[in-house]
């Protein structure tokens, strides 16, 4: 264990905010996962760099929108924002950052496919996203995790109105797609140059996205962190166990808010899905039947 993380550290005069959410146990979420964000949050990239890093990516989200309006069609390649997400994740991220965020899509893949297995008389099916390199991500990785979402409710909910069905709680639940642990990722990079946070990383990256897509896939992008909701709701109602929408923040598709929020509702995107994730994992390992621990 890390030392900021051993209660024989504790200063009662002093207490470390980031050991008394890793000690909390009221929002389920995978140990290491959890270690890591709360490392990426005491960071000195989020102490110092991240103010500025934010500044930045407004100021310059404003004249690129600007330009998208007089010119929508200029630097349009999805192909070439991925090499550049690619390059920067691996040069310039933090080894706990890029946990998070390749742990995101296999969390997300598998919550997807969980909805699809248990909605009984749909054939859904599903498009995984599971990065394991860096190489992973040119293959126009974070376009297509946006592009997935929406493809999956289409489906999904077309489905259900042509059978006149709905997603009803699910006694004998299928669990055989949700991985235990961890995700057999590469061991990253941790060069001088790799001091990122979590939030400092999509700050910076956000303004890349919005340049090199279009209008329209980047709306879609800051919308979809919205659908949060509605994939919530979806698992919520296969356990029956409407508590669990408490967890989510990013709410209400219906009604989007402004794509100058995006990098921070992300963090939430993941932190959610992260949540999601692991009460399926408490439910199939045993631990409870509707995914919260009780502690002894």
């Amino acid at each position: 264990m890390d030392k900021e993380f051993d209660i024989k550290n504790h200063d009662t005069r002093d207490p470390n905010p980031w050991l008394a959410m890793y000690l909390d146990s009221s929002i389920p979420i995978n140990n290491q996962t959890k270690q890591a964000l709360m490392r990426d949050n005491n960071s000195r990239s989020t102490r110092y760099l991240l103010p500025f890093i934010k500044l930045w990516s407004k100021i310059s989200m404003f004249f690129i929108h600007i330009l998208k309006f007089f010119v929508p069609k200029l630097f349009n390649s999805s192909k070439a924002l991925h090499r550049i997400l690619a390059l920067g994740l691996k040069r310039f991220v933090s080894p706990d950052a890029n946990l998070l965020i390749f742990r995101h899509f296999h969390a997300g893949s598998e919550i997807l496919e969980f909805i699809a297995k248990n909605v009984p008389g749909t054939q859904v099916t599903t498009s995984p996203l599971k990065p394991y390199d860096f190489k992973d991500v040119r293959d126009d990785l974070f376009l297509n995790h946006d592009l997935n979402l929406y493809n999956f409710v289409i489906k999904l909910n077309s489905e259900l109105r042509e059978k006149e069905q709905t997603i009803a709680k699910q006694t004998d639940l299928n669990l055989e797609m949700v991985s235990e642990d961890q995700f057999n990722h590469i061991q990253f990079p941790n060069r001088w140059t790799n001091i990122l946070d979590l939030r400092s990383a999509i700050e910076l990256f956000t303004p890349f996205y919005q340049l090199f897509l279009t209008a329209n896939d980047f709306v879609r992008a800051s919308n979809s962190l919205q659908l949060d909701e509605t994939i919530a709701i979806y698992t919520t109602q296969i356990l029956g166990t409407p508590g669990h929408l408490g967890l989510v923040n990013n709410k209400h598709p219906m009604v989007p808010t402004s794509t100058y929020t995006a990098a921070y509702r992300l963090v939430l995107h993941g932190l959610a899905t992260e949540t999601l994730h692991e009460i399926l994992v408490n439910i199939k390992l045993g631990r409870s039947k509707d995914g919260v621990v009780t502690p002894a």
